[in-house]
């Protein structure tokens, strides 16, 4: 089973989910760790190759996790936050693709 690693906050962002999302999504990304597919997810190519999106769908809101698992060592949260409008917000793309570019260089620079 594949760790996973938490970019910038996300995983303090993740916390701040309320009850019943948080524990969707931490349910979602056990999956992902094992290498399954989560119940309801889409393709993010907008932030970068191989990165995917959670949606959780909750009485208390709409809630999104960005991830890649492409890589062998590890899954890669890069953004975690509520969704507010129909649309994916510009700046929530643009958070996760800085975040996905210093993950790539991160893996370069070990070599990996």
């Amino acid at each position: 089973m594949k760790p996973v690693h938490f970019a910038g906050s996300s995983k303090e962002d993740l916390r701040e989910f309320p009850e019943d999302a948080r524990e969707t999504a931490g349910h979602q990304l056990f999956k992902v760790q094992q290498g399954k597919e989560p119940d309801d997810w889409k393709p993010m190519p907008s932030v970068g190759p191989g990165v995917n999106e959670i949606r959780v769908w909750e009485e208390s809101g709409t809630y999104r996790v960005l991830y890649v698992a492409k890589f062998e060592e590890a899954v890669y949260v890069l953004h975690v936050f509520e969704k507010r409008s129909q649309k994916t917000s510009k700046g929530d793309i643009q958070l996760a693709k800085g975040r996905y570019a210093d993950l790539l260089k991160w893996r370069k620079e070990q070599d990996l």
